[in-house]
């Protein structure tokens, strides 16, 4: 199949010390359209991740006035092979047909020390499949990106990366006149769900083998050795394991009270990274009703549904396969692992939340482990006790215990004092030091600080630095990004951002306009 004609003039092109492999464009036409990015006016840095320049080892010399003008759109790499990429999917479980990189470009895949790195510009303009929108990012979520895909790596979640920011005073329409902006993502792969239903959907199998190949041959190279499990089959073993991959994920999404807001199957990664930083949240008050995306009427992305939303997403994926892996029997086989395999990456960090790991964590006592969590989990639910700060609070307390001969009560206090039904909690501790042992406390306080993160990107947070940002100060985005990209470490002097949110808070709506 063709992809539709759409063209603009070309950018100026500017020298880079970035070198290509652009493997994506072998695959050829039918898969993207080929054009430049739309130009914005007076661009300038917003932010710039220094901390994953040093990780990929590229130079700091991306960072000049010449390449501000390629991520802004204004001019193009040498070497790069700009394009967007057509795919398809399912949006609140209703098939929406064609979709498409909206307003996404992918400039090429560069190498790095992490090896070949997909570079995408968010905010670049219309592309063929804008499906009417302009293409453009906001200042605003813009920023929400920036932060929160840093934030998730700080946290060790798989994702997207954001390395830098670009702001232009160029006037953006949403619910109001905004500024637009330019995000710079980067990723082993881009390649999500929608792009393999895309071409299920149209009944080409040729390019749907092809885009499976290409995901095996350099992506996903593991599934010739898990072949083996699958009668040799390896178009089951792709889809086996892009659904460990996302039941692990959404494992660490739930252990932190991660809430993505828009879990179409279009915005599921192929390779298992969080993507597309939308209306999503760090839940404050712990609910598991809790909805972050104002747009979801239904409440199908609430924070305790979307791991049943990532199986439904990969049933959706093994529909699309299903021709390649030409058994149904198998292709069920295999999706339903994701059952018993996200219970189980659950329990492990939850297990690890409570500073239950290694030998502290036999495999017989993983089913009354989970029982203890399920209980402590309800009485946060019933208290809509601060998630974050609870667990954070939890650990310190631990890790004083140890310090003493024995349980001392009066060092749960900044534990209990979160909330009313002290009794509840008091019985719930008794078990949980019952089952740790006061001699293991120092050694569980340490584990659970590191699994217990002091800061996480509140939905606060973000606003404070977009309100500055849209007036002209960029300097709490790096504040921000100091304090998330090390989220476990204590920072003295920053304790404010670790804390309850202020009751304004409580008015901010998040959606999917961006």
């Amino acid at each position: 199949m063709s992809s539709p004609t759409f063209s603009r003039a070309s950018s100026n092109r500017i020298e880079t010390p970035l070198t290509w492999s652009n493997r994506l464009t072998a695959l050829g036409d039918g898969f993207f359209t080929h054009l430049q990015p739309s130009p914005v006016a007076a661009p300038c840095f917003a932010a710039c991740n220094t901390a994953l320049l040093a990780e990929l080892a590229w130079p700091e010399g991306i960072f000049d006035e010449s390449h501000l003008q390629a991520f802004a759109g204004n001019a193009t790499l040498a070497g790069s092979q700009p394009l967007a990429t057509v795919y398809s999917g399912h949006q609140f479980g209703v098939w929406a047909g064609q979709l498409g990189d909206g307003r996404a470009l992918w400039l090429g895949e560069a190498n790095s020390a992490q090896g070949p790195q997909e570079i995408q510009l968010k905010g670049a303009g219309r592309t063929p499949y804008s499906r009417g929108g302009d293409g453009r990012a906001v200042l605003r979520s813009s920023i929400r990106e920036y932060l929160c895909s840093e934030a998730m790596h700080g946290l060790g979640i798989p994702t997207t990366r954001a390395l830098c920011l670009v702001a232009s005073p160029e006037p953006v329409r949403r619910e109001q006149m905004e500024t637009a902006a330019v995000v710079t993502r980067v990723a082993p792969s881009f390649l999500r769900f929608g792009h393999f239903e895309h071409f299920s959907a149209q009944n080409d199998l040729a390019s749907l083998r092809t885009l499976a190949d290409h995901a095996v041959a350099h992506h996903l190279s593991e599934c010739h050795e898990r072949a083996a499990l699958w009668q040799g089959n390896v178009y089951a073993a792709l889809l086996d394991l892009v659904q460990e991959r996302t039941a692990r994920l959404l494992a660490q999404w739930q252990a932190v009270g991660f809430c993505h807001g828009v879990m179409n199957t279009d915005n599921m990664s192929l390779l298992g990274l969080t993507i597309d930083y939308g209306p999503f949240q760090f839940m404050d008050a712990f609910d598991p009703e809790h909805i972050c995306n104002h747009s979801d009427h239904q409440g199908r992305y609430a924070y305790g549904r979307q791991p049943n939303v990532a199986y439904w997403n990969l049933y959706c994926l093994g529909q699309a396969l299903a021709p390649l892996i030409d058994d149904r029997d198998m292709t069920l086989q295999v999706l339903e692992t994701y059952k018993s395999l996200f219970p189980r990456a659950l329990g492990d960090a939850m297990r690890a939340k409570l500073g239950l790991t290694g030998d502290l964590a036999p495999e017989a006592a993983r089913e009354a482990d989970w029982v203890l969590v399920e209980d402590l989990m309800q009485l946060m639910a019933a208290e809509s006790m601060d998630f974050t700060l609870f667990w954070r609070q939890l650990s310190q307390a631990v890790l004083q215990q140890s310090q003493a001969n024995s349980v001392q009560p009066e060092g749960w206090h900044a534990v209990t004092d979160m909330v009313l039904d002290r009794p509840r909690l008091w019985a719930w501790l008794e078990r949980y030091t019952e089952r740790a042992g006061h001699g293991q406390f120092a050694r569980m306080g340490a584990q659970m600080l590191r699994h217990n993160p002091k800061y996480v990107l509140r939905n606060h947070l973000a606003e404070t630095a977009i309100r500055q940002a849209q007036g002209g100060d960029f300097r709490e985005i790096d504040t921000l990004h100091n304090l998330l990209k090390s989220p476990f470490d204590e920072h003295p002097g920053f304790e404010a951002y670790a804390q309850q949110p202020p009751a304004w808070a409580a008015q901010l709506e998040i959606s999917c306009s961006s």
